[in-house]
Parts: C-alpha cells; sequence; structure tokens
C-alpha cells in the first residue's frame, strides 16, 4: 500500500494543501515536521494519534524533524475559550525532554531529529521579528482566524498579544526549518491547520518557494463525543506514572464494537488485511472481544514495548480470574509496575484516593459501605491502615498495589 492509500485507509486526512494526495508517493524531497507545545511532560492518546500518522510517513521514507516548542510553549497555543497559564523555563525543559522520548519509541528512531524554537528565538530582537514576519502578515488575515474571533467575539474572554502573536511564531518555526533543513512539508491537527498556513505564506512571500500541510482530523471519544485528549477531563496518558499501563491497556480494552475498527486503523500498526481479518473474527463472535484485545495490545506495544505489554496481559488475566487472596507478597510487587501504588500503612480511604480509584474520601466511604471496595479479595466496609502488602480493587476492574 503507498503512503497515500495508506494515510485515507488509516483516516489519516483532513485539510491540506495539497490536491492529490499521490503527490506524497513521488515527492522530490521526502522531509517533515511535526511540533508537540510542552505544556505537560507528556503526551496524551490525543497527541498519540498524530503520532501515529507521523510514524506512517516514516515507514514510507520520510525523513521526520520532531520540534518541541520551548519558545511557544512559553506563552501557549490559543484555546477556544481562554489564555493558558505560562510554564517556567524549567519546566518547558523538562517537558520538552520527555515529549521527545516519547516520540522516539513511537517512530522507532532512536536518531530522531530533535529542535527547539527557543535556540532559534532566543537571540531573535523584537524589531527584527517585526520587520520580517510582522510585516509580511496583515491584521485582516490574523483577524479572520477562528480561534481569534471566538475569543473577541461577542461573549468571548478577548485574546492577550501573547496569544495573538502565538501563529506568527509558529509560521517562522516552518520558515526556519525550511531554511535550514529544506523541509517544506508540516505534519499536524486538523486543528493546527492555521498556523501552518502562516508558515506557508511566509516561505512563499520571503522565499518565493511552495510548502504544504498536511493534516489529521483530531479524534473523537466515540462512548463520550468528547475530544481524546488532556483538556477535555478524560486524558488517557502516554507517561505510565499518569496512567498505569494496566488502565492504559483496560481503556482500549474497553472500547465498543460501534468505535474498535476506527480505532485499530489510528493507533495500531496492524496491515489493512490483519484488520480485515480481525473485524472479521469479531462479527463472528462480538462477545470474545478479538477486535478490542488486538487494539489494547497493538496500541500498548506501540506505547510501551512488547515486554511491558505482554507482561500487563498476564496480570489482566490473573487480577480478573478471581483468587486474590491467594498471591504471594512478592506477586503482588510485581504488579506494582503496572498499577498505581501506595505505601503500607496509609489508611485505606486515602489509598483509593491517592492511587485514583475514588477522587474523594467521601466516594471512597460509600463505595466501601456498599461493599464495592475489597483489599486481597476481602470486603472492606470501613477506614484503616493497610499494614500488609495489597491488592486494593473497586468494583469489577480498578485495581491498586500497596507494597
Amino acid at each position: 500500500m503507498r503512503l497515500s492509500e495508506e494515510l485515507i485507509w488509516r483516516g489519516f486526512s483532513a485539510e491540506t494543501t495539497i490536491q492529490d494526495p499521490t503527490e506524497l508517493d513521488t515527492r522530490e524531497v521526502k522531509k517533515f515536521y511535526w511540533g508537540a507545545d510542552p505544556s505537560a511532560d507528556s503526551l496524551t492518546i490525543g497527541n498519540l494519534a498524530a503520532a501515529m500518522m507521523c510514524a506512517c510517513f516514516v515507514r514510507h521514507g520520510y525523513e521526520p524533524t520532531l520540534l518541541v516548542g520551548g519558545a511557544t510553549g512559553q506563552i501557549g497555543d490559543p484555546k477556544e475559550n481562554g489564555e493558558r497559564d505560562l510554564k517556567s523555563l524549567d519546566e518547558v525543559e523538562h517537558n520538552k525532554k520527555c515529549i521527545a522520548e516519547q516520540m522516539r519509541r513511537v517512530f522507532r528512531q532512536d536518531d530522531i531529529r530533535v529542535v527547539d524554537n527557543y535556540d532559534w528565538f532566543k537571540e531573535m530582537k523584537y524589531l527584527e521579528f517585526l520587520r520580517e514576519v510582522g510585516k509580511a502578515f496583515s491584521m485582516t488575515q490574523l483577524l479572520d482566524r477562528q480561534f481569534v474571533q471566538n475569543r473577541i467575539g461577542e461573549g468571548g474572554s478577548g485574546i492577550s498579544y501573547a496569544e495573538f502573536s502565538y501563529t506568527l511564531i509558529q509560521g517562522y518555526d516552518f520558515l526556519h526549518l525550511y531554511r535550514k533543513y529544506g523541509i517544506n512539508l508540516q505534519l499536524c491537527g486538523a486543528d493546527q491547520f492555521g498556523n501552518c498556513s502562516s508558515g506557508i505564506h511566509l516561505i512563499k512571500r520571503l522565499e518565493g518557494a511552495k510548502a504544504d500541510a498536511w493534516s489529521t482530523p483530531l479524534i473523537i471519544d466515540p462512548a463520550t463525543g468528547r475530544k481524546f485528549g488532556k483538556s477535555e477531563g478524560n486524558a488517557i496518558w502516554l507517561d505510565s506514572k499518569k496512567t498505569s499501563i494496566f488502565d492504559f491497556y483496560q481503556f482500549w480494552l474497553n472500547q465498543t464494537d460501534e468505535a474498535v475498527e476506527y480505532l485499530l486503523k489510528i493507533y495500531t500498526l496492524l496491515e489493512k488485511d490483519e484488520v480485515e481479518e480481525i473485524m472479521a473474527k469479531h462479527q463472528t463472535n462480538p462477545g470474545q472481544r478479538e477486535a478490542q484485545k488486538a487494539l489494547a495490545r497493538g496500541v500498548t506495544e506501540v506505547v510501551h514495548g512488547k515486554e511491558a505489554t505482554e507482561a500487563v496481559i498476564n496480570l489482566s488475566e490473573r487480577l480478573f480470574k478471581g483468587g486474590l487472596e491467594e498471591l504471594t507478597s512478592d506477586e503482588i510487587c510485581e504488579f506494582s509496575e503496572f498499577l498505581a501504588t501506595a505505601k503500607k500503612r496509609t489508611g485505606l480511604f486515602e489509598v483509593l484516593v491517592k492511587t485514583g480509584l475514588c477522587t474523594s474520601k467521601g466516594e471512597a466511604r460509600k463505595l466501601a459501605a456498599a461493599g464495592a471496595i475489597t483489599v486481597n479479595g476481602v470486603k472492606v466496609a470501613e477506614d484503616a491502615p493497610i499494614s500488609q502488602t495489597a491488592i486494593v480493587k473497586r468494583g469489577k476492574n480498578k485495581f491498586a498495589v500497596v507494597v
């Protein structure tokens, strides 16, 4: 399958400046860049969808460049409904390193070129930026952007000059990478296409050259209708400290029959014939959840590797077959790599809150009273310190470890 065919089959096609997708198959310069905003020290599964699109280009011979926005991260990509909190330089630097490492795993390349736009902006003088970049845009162009209209229109929260300027900074990034590395293609999520067009405009205006952007649709949670991503309050993180490998695996395992084929194409490396075979088996016997198992295995392997995936599959089988009271302390300690953990001699209700099994001690108290909390397979109704190594379970499928 050619790149253009795979992108369309997987659903990695939204707004683009490329009129004929087959141009991507024979493009003379096979280089692209993709930018990540270091507003957190981990990407989410929303970001992962765009990263999987980038990985598709890499598999077809394109040279990737990952831009982690040390400069833009200090301003914040404008939201539809309000200003972002500014990050410190130290926090941005930490986030940048974490994101770069995650992308190396997804791209399956240790030698990805990683650049930081702070490196070229830190010495740039304000008047220099206005003369070269500011003069290349009209206010009409900028005010017509949808996010600006939403922020300054009736009922909008307004917008600072810093965030208003964000698109110019990102546009200059594209210009800089074109000049230094000859990169003439930017990949992005559909919500970034407007910012990409700023770079295309600058390259045409200042270099007399053609550049392009290719975007992928935002991924919508089929169950809730909300966008996959941290800003929507339903974040599933790639960092196992934020979302345990067990919870990550279970998230995909619990996807609906209606959504699973759509998600298999986006989030796994399975080929077209493999997906078709999996879906045929699934439709024959949906109760076996073959498609969900393939999805959970495939995504977890991409993010956490095969060894961790096999381990978490084995863990899932052991946790759900019962007999938790028969597990030894050593066996429980092995689970701590994959489950949220708390320390021994901590009260049960505090353990439930710290590990994310409950949102508050009040909720923990109600669930315990209702018989929904067990410690090593035994129902516990009252709050008390947990002194032994233990598996704490909420309901049917939420677990944590006390070690």
